[in-house]
């Protein structure tokens, strides 16, 4: 019992969470015991998850924003990954593209899922993980089917 009550009071040391300025201008926050500490994030957010993607035993942030980048010049959902470090927000990884066209993505289970599309219309839902610098592909659990089915296993990752 003791040994839950601390995992409470140490997932509760901090959290993220994001403030909305405009369109275009968002605040990833981190609320730490050492304070409060504020990252700019120039482009649209669409989603913000938390979990301990990098195996350290500290919770970082998932930022889903819609951007170019030099490597792709379309207008996409990108994923960039946030840790704490000291009570500041450091980026732990900026990703720029996945194999498919990226919908959406979630936390489970110490991995990020993906629900990606291709230019056809078919979907796939992928299981990536911490690789010393980046995020690798874990398993491809569905592929190949359309969105009903993609959502199906992206919604109940078992």
């Amino acid at each position: 019992m003791a040994v839950a009550l601390m995992l409470a009071i140490v997932t509760r040391a901090q959290s993220f969470s994001i403030e909305t300025h405009s369109d275009t201008l968002s605040y990833l926050v981190l609320r730490a015991k050492d304070g409060v500490n504020r990252w700019p994030l120039k482009f649209p957010v669409y989603r913000l998850c938390e979990g301990d993607i990098d195996g350290d035993g500290i919770a970082d942030a998932m930022v889903g924003v819609v951007k170019t980048t030099r490597f792709d010049p379309h207008m996409g959902r990108r994923i960039f990954l946030f840790k704490n470090l000291h009570g500041r927000v450091r980026p732990l990884w900026m990703g720029s593209r996945f194999g498919g066209i990226l919908e959406d993505f979630r936390y489970a289970d110490g991995h990020l899922l993906t629900l990606q599309s291709t230019t056809d219309g078919r979907y796939a839902v992928v299981r990536h993980c911490w690789r010393k610098f980046g995020l690798g592909i874990d398993s491809i659990l569905i592929s190949n089917v359309d969105r009903a089915a993609a959502l199906s296993i992206f919604d109940h990752p078992k």
